[in-house]
């Protein structure tokens, strides 16, 4: 049997989009009514990282981010084995997901 996924949409992404944008930085802030996030690109021998993207958003938009965040990690480090930065321990738990009944 075939589920159809109700929530599925289109998406339109010009060609430009389409190519990306490399950000091995995200500066993040917020205020009351927002979340705003700089994707930067900090190169090696420079200190003055350069924002390529800034996004702004609901804070229920970046709830919604970060509960999307962790369900897709949880899956990558299922399927590809546990995510680590330099220096941190195999052990390590990034962060955790919302508790549950708490979304």
């Amino acid at each position: 049997m075939v589920q159809e996924n109700k929530n599925q949409m289109n998406l339109t992404i010009s060609e430009e989009v389409s190519k990306g944008t490399y950000s091995n930085l995200v500066v993040l802030t917020h205020s009351p009514a927002e979340f705003i996030l700089d994707f930067a690109q900090a190169l090696p021998g420079t200190n003055s990282p350069v924002v390529r993207q800034r996004i702004v958003m609901a804070p229920v938009h970046a709830k919604r981010l970060f509960m999307a965040l962790s369900e897709n990690i949880n899956k990558y480090e299922k399927q590809f084995g546990t995510i680590t930065e330099p220096g941190m321990s195999q052990d390590a738990v990034m962060f955790d997901a919302l508790p549950q009944g708490k979304a």
